[in-house]
């Protein structure tokens, strides 16, 4: 393929290891669900132990076997590590707890397996593990059931992952407990019903611990996006690049929960408005834009109302309230009287621009790309966002932010996986590259710091172009930046 002032072409990629060993995973843990509720005649079993033969029987026929390794919390099958999104965290995470607790730590399977010998080690999976030799009981029961093509291994006492892998896989368990409480706490206000404090503070809490521990962990999980899912990702992100714009300009741990718990409600007021609005793919008319401008005055209403807390959260009030009004006051609501906008609402209004710019959305399926949206806060007052603050926001993502699809003067395509942590080099992050110079896609990701020299030249071996559209080339930026 040729390069002639015009993006590569990303070669379409064909069904991958990667594809289906989650789907024996998320197959394994139907079964499991299936057998713990259901007797095995029963159609739902039935149908669930057909899926996983069907999937083990395509990776069989291709791959002639098939290792299934738990190492730490991540799967390998046969030696590719799978990646995990928001959809499958949770399935492969029950799968993994179910195995840590016997102590089996590899399934192998040879060719010729039939569904029936599936069953025995589902069953034994879901008894309460020996207290004292969990894995001899199951080994013991796989061998009294005479199954023959599954191979079990004990689980290593060891963890070979680095420290990077562990603090996504607790940046992932942050995340994804955020969103599963933004979603009962906006459902909840939807309702009109108490909130669950507790398990909203323990979630702020620990997007806050995160953030001072790992900042570019929950960076990257900011990428971890669902459409449908949009309002409570968003709510999220929102919380997250907060809390990170917070530290950086040197708030306090109790101050950064207090701005975390006020992003996580910001908008709050949308829960009011019908959802044939808010999810509507044109433009919106003028009553429904009227209606969408109410929205920060109706997330005060709301938390003046909350349920649940023993104090009014009166910060989160204002950041509902004012995180559309703009450095200026030329947004909404208009404000009636001259005032100036407090610090934690210019904190939110620039992260809900940036997120909300870079988000697949109802109405916007192309997303900006980060670093353009980022230029366009910087130098467009019409965003009015206090552009100090986007600086701030700048010197934590990089000039290309994570999750950023680039093309390189290689004209290989890489995805930007960390910031540069030298401010004087936030235009050179640490990317992984995908495809090679003709785009065609590479077997494994290769990581590449772009602010390593050549010694010969003593230029840098790489840098970037421009960026891309991950959507033009297919491109699962989330896959790449969070395993």
């Amino acid at each position: 393929m040729t390069e002639s002032g015009s993006d590569l072409t990303f070669m379409e990629a064909v069904p991958s290891l990667q594809d289906e060993g989650r789907r024996i995973l998320s197959a394994f843990y139907g079964a499991l669900r299936s057998l713990r509720f259901y007797p095995l005649d029963n159609d739902v079993v039935q149908q669930s132990l057909d899926e996983l033969q069907a999937g083990v029987d395509l990776v069989l026929q291709r791959e002639g076997g098939i290792e299934i390794r738990l190492a730490g919390n991540l799967f390998f099958v046969n030696d590719e590590r799978m990646r995990l999104d928001l959809r499958t965290y949770s399935t492969f995470a029950s799968v993994a707890a179910t195995l840590q607790a016997h102590q089996v730590g590899e399934i192998r399977v040879d060719p010729g397996i039939g569904r029936s010998q599936w069953v025995p080690l589902l069953n034994l999976l879901l008894h309460d593990p020996h207290p004292e030799t969990p894995f001899a009981r199951v080994l013991e029961g796989v061998g009294k059931a005479r199954v023959s093509h599954l191979h079990l291994s004990e689980l290593l006492d060891e963890n070979p992952e680095e420290e990077e892998e562990d603090a996504l896989y607790g940046a992932r368990q942050t995340y994804t407990r955020g969103v599963q409480v933004a979603r009962e706490l906006l459902t909840d206000a939807r309702m009109g019903r108490a909130v669950n404090v507790r398990r909203v503070k323990r979630a702020v809490q620990g997007i806050v611990d995160q953030v001072l521990s790992n900042e570019s962990s929950m960076v990257a999980m900011t990428h971890l996006r669902e459409f449908d899912d949009y309002t409570f990702t968003h709510s999220v992100n929102v919380c997250i690049l907060s809390v990170i714009i917070g530290q950086r300009v040197g708030l306090g741990r109790q101050d950064l929960y207090d701005l975390g718990l006020g992003a996580l409600f910001h908008d709050v007021g949308k829960m009011r408005i019908p959802e044939a609005t808010l999810n509507k793919s044109g433009k919106l008319d003028s009553d429904e834009w009227a209606a969408m401008q109410e929205h920060p005055t109706d997330g005060l209403l709301a938390l003046f109302n909350l349920r649940g807390f023993a104090e009014l959260p009166l910060r989160a009030m204002l950041m509902a309230y004012e995180h559309h009004m703009k450095v200026d006051l030329t947004g909404y609501p208009p404000s009636r009287r001259p005032r100036e906008l407090g610090l934690y609402s210019r904190i939110v209004a620039v992260a809900d621009s940036f997120d909300a710019a870079t988000s697949v959305r109802s109405y916007q399926f192309r997303p900006w790309p980060a670093d353009k949206v980022l230029q366009e806060m910087l130098a467009n007052p019409v965003r009015g966002v206090d552009t100090v603050l986007v600086k701030t926001l700048i010197s934590a993502t990089g000039v290309y932010p994570v999750g950023s699809l680039v093309i390189l003067d290689t004209f290989e395509l890489a995805v930007v996986v960390r910031t540069n942590p030298d401010p004087a080099r936030l235009h050179q992050p640490v990317v992984k590259i995908i495809s090679d110079s003709l785009g065609a896609p590479l077997p494994e990701p290769a990581l590449a710091r772009l602010d390593q020299l050549d010694p010969r030249t003593g230029q840098p071996r790489r840098t970037i172009i421009k960026t891309a559209d991950p959507n033009r080339y297919g491109v699962d930026v989330a896959a790449y930046v969070t395993t």
